[in-house]
């Protein structure tokens, strides 16, 4: 017969912990004791008293024991694009992010030249600045129609006397401080892109003497009076000059007299892009002349340029890359082609969106870049057989870049690409004009010697080619055709 176990009962917890049960008289002394010790000074006690753990000193947060270069350290192998999201942690981190800011482009202009100055306080580290969004002057109210030209998007008041292409910028005044302020608040400036004052130039003289590390600087609405304070840069290497954008602003413009400042006083150019600019033969035989370490020139909107400036090309003695880019009409020759001379140093010739109609003008500009070892071709308007041949008077192409010109056929690719014995490297990309049906068996064996070689002319052709023997692209054919009955 099965019992069942007998429950003792456990004795009380005082009676197994606390073999001396204290009377009520001895615990009512220590409270006492224990209020005294409170109401006691705390500073006299602190010496005494063992100090508090770090997680209570502290809060919760345990990166408070770290010092300011060793969070640094940590949040630098951070992504620039998560930096934003770190700085809601805490007012501290807000801050140490803002010191790993190097790149910011202004948007409103009292955040950097109010009263509060919150741009050069918060952000005393950055090497790129942009202020071009924050020198348009803002509408009177609230706006929803917003005008993107380029990388600008800007609200525009739809009851402003101003048209789309003339937004008004900030005054003369209001722009020297903002740059004053700026160059005494960020002095490791290394890339600057702003509107050039009109009426007076003490804030690029205050930025070129206190940002001395600056190399590259893109100066929008320039004039020639603008370029007499370039010479104080230093260290200037890139330059970009933009006079008028449609769409946005027409400038006073740069002539021959500005481009002449610049050439004596930037002595070390190894970039140089004209935007809008009146320039001439003199203009840039000048930069040739005085800037003998140019390497890039680059004219975009030709539509302002005079005759000449491509024979000037010759001067340019260092010359190896030469882009236009939505050129109209390249160039208007008025004396014969012989005069042209060439510049045998350019080896790069980039045509991004121009319009290539004029056969005389693409002939001219072939004939300086004789010796050019790479070709690209993007997106330009009138660009068919008859005027791709042209390039086949430069006998030692070794790459050749063609993207968006589909009036190109592959016969007439076949003909140039032929003639040039040195060809290594061959780029087509959405020429529609260029079938995969068409390659000659010639044209295939000079595919097969190349280096690299990437050739998508068709959407369509590639997506058969990549289906081939798998039998997909017909099943849908025979459903649809079950449909109809």
């Amino acid at each position: 017969m099965h019992k069942t176990p007998r429950r003792h009962r456990l004795r009380s917890s005082p009676d197994l912990f606390l073999p001396d049960k204290p009377s009520f008289k001895n615990v009512v002394f220590k409270m006492q004791l224990a209020d005294q010790a409170l109401n006691r000074d705390p500073s006299t006690s602190r010496a005494s008293s063992p100090s508090p753990s770090p997680c209570r000193s502290f809060g919760h947060d345990a990166t408070a024991l770290l010092s300011d270069e060793l969070l640094l350290h940590i949040l630098s192998a951070v992504r620039g694009s998560h930096l934003g999201y770190i700085g809601l942690v805490s007012k501290r981190w807000l801050r140490l992010v803002d010191r790993l800011r190097r790149s910011l482009t202004l948007l409103d202009w009292s955040f950097l030249a109010g009263h509060s100055r919150r741009l050069t306080t918060r952000f005393r580290e950055l090497t790129e600045v942009d202020l071009v969004p924050a020198a348009f002057r803002p509408p009177s109210s609230f706006s929803p129609v917003i005008l993107t030209r380029g990388p600008y998007s800007l609200h525009m008041d739809p009851i402003s006397s101003h048209s789309a292409g003339e937004l008004p910028f900030l005054d003369s005044e209001a722009i020297n401080n903002g740059l004053d302020v700026l160059a005494h608040g960020c002095p490791h400036l290394q890339r600057l892109c702003t509107v050039a004052p009109l009426e007076s130039e003490f804030g690029l003289a205050t930025a070129a003497l206190e940002c001395t590390t600056l190399q590259e600087l893109e100066l929008h609405r320039c004039s020639d009076t603008a370029l007499r304070p370039i010479s104080a840069f230093q260290n200037l290497q890139i330059l970009r000059l933009v006079a008028s954008l449609d769409g946005l602003y027409s400038g006073p413009g740069v002539s021959d007299i500005g481009l002449t400042i610049l050439a004596h006083g930037c002595k070390r150019l190894v970039k140089l892009e004209l935007g809008g600019c009146e320039a001439s033969f003199d203009g840039i035989s000048a930069i040739g002349r005085c800037c003998p370490m140019l390497e890039e020139l680059a004219i975009c909107d030709d539509s302002k340029m005079e005759e000449g400036w491509l024979a000037a090309l010759s001067y340019c003695v260092n010359l190896k890359t030469l882009r236009l880019q939505s050129c109209r009409k390249i160039v208007s020759l008025a004396e014969p082609m012989e005069h042209l001379g060439c510049c045998p140093t350019i080896e790069r010739l980039l045509l991004q969106r121009c319009q290539l109609r004029d056969r005389r003008s693409l002939k001219a500009l072939f004939v300086v870049c004789e010796y050019v070892k790479e070709i690209g071709f993007q997106y330009c308007w009138g660009l068919d057989n008859d005027m791709f041949s042209i390039s086949s008077i430069c006998r030692r192409v070794k790459l050749l870049s063609l993207e968006g010109c589909s009036k190109i056929t592959t016969e007439g690719l076949e003909s140039v690409l032929l003639s040039w014995n040195d060809l290594q490297s061959l780029t087509i990309i959405s020429c529609n004009g260029i079938r995969d049906d068409e390659v000659s068996p010639a044209l295939s064996g000079l595919f097969s010697i190349l280096k690299q070689f990437r050739w998508r002319p068709d959407s369509k052709s590639v997506l058969s080619m990549n289906l081939q023997g798998t039998g997909m692209g017909k099943k849908g054919g025979r459903f649809f055709r079950r449909f109809r009955g």
